[in-house]
């Protein structure tokens, strides 16, 4: 049995189109999956809306990612199994785009200041009609040969602590988790290792996130350390969290995980997909 509950398309930064995601996921054998973009659900929406489930033998979650602050960090949190159509959830979105909007202007006029004009054009050129993101001035640096690969641009320009990296415009971490709950979803920490906090301070935001509302943490998030697995296994179980998996998956890439992954290794943790799984799906995991 392989699940996938951490994904992205074009809707966001993703290469592939929600369509394509969920053929790639048949064809890998998932049996769980969830379309988990960036800020927005239209990502999910487009999978429902083609015909690529129509085999019934994929199970779609709603899902998405959101951007959020806690205690001047970065934080993603995403939500699964929720209600897209949700008012509180359909408003937090579009604060969230309008954040995105305003956040990358500024993002453009830092690097303006480092001599790459013509960026918030070329960032938006290069999301289309996804939510827009550091990936897309990334993407535009290398299309205009400032660097020579996305990651350059993010060791130099947008990565932590440079000049791109903006994070004032999001909401507080209790706040998206809110969000969630109110649309019936479930909130899980994602990649919590990602944020390099101490190990002090990660104890700290994993508890404001269960005192917040968050319901589960990933201990599976693309490629890992085995010990990074342990690690966060014993953190879910201190904090008293579910636990969720994911390929974090953006696109093919040799250095990065594929679509599915095994429910395994769970050393007695509760999986968060146990709370909408068929009883008869049960004795796979």
């Amino acid at each position: 049995m392989l699940v996938d509950f951490h994904t992205h398309t074009t809707a966001s930064d993703g290469a592939l189109s929600p369509a394509d995601l969920v053929q790639r996921a048949l064809v890998r054998g998932v049996s769980q999956l969830a379309i988990t973009d960036h800020d927005t659900v239209a990502g999910y929406r487009a999978a429902v809306a083609s015909r690529a489930l129509a085999s019934g033998e994929l199970h779609l979650v709603p899902g998405v990612e959101l951007s959020c602050q806690w205690s001047g960090v970065n934080v993603h949190v995403v939500g699964l199994n929720l209600d897209v159509d949700h008012p509180v959830l359909a408003a937090g979105l579009s604060r969230q785009a309008e954040a995105r909007q305003e956040r990358a202007a500024v993002i453009a006029r830092r690097l303006e200041k480092l001599g790459l004009s013509g960026a918030l054009e070329g960032a938006r050129a290069a999301a289309g009609d996804s939510q827009i993101g550091r990936p897309h001035f990334a993407a535009w640096m290398v299309a205009q040969g400032h660097v020579a690969e996305p990651s350059v641009a993010f060791d130099r320009y947008l990565g932590r602590g440079k000049p791109g990296d903006v994070k004032a415009f999001w909401p507080v971490l209790e706040e998206v988790v809110g969000w969630i709950v109110a649309a019936g979803g479930v909130a899980v920490l994602a990649h919590p290792l990602k944020y390099r906090l101490t190990r002090t301070r990660l104890e700290r935001l994993t508890a404001d996130f269960r005192a917040a509302g968050g319901a589960a943490v990933e201990v599976l998030s693309g490629r890992q350390l085995p010990n990074e697995g342990r690690e966060l296994r014993e953190l879910a179980r201190r904090q008293q969290l579910a636990v969720s998996l994911g390929s974090d998956f953006h696109q093919e890439q040799s250095w990065a995980a594929d679509l599915g992954v095994e429910p395994r290794h769970l050393e007695g943790l509760r999986g968060v997909w146990e709370r909408w799984q068929a009883p008869e799906q049960e004795s796979c995991t």
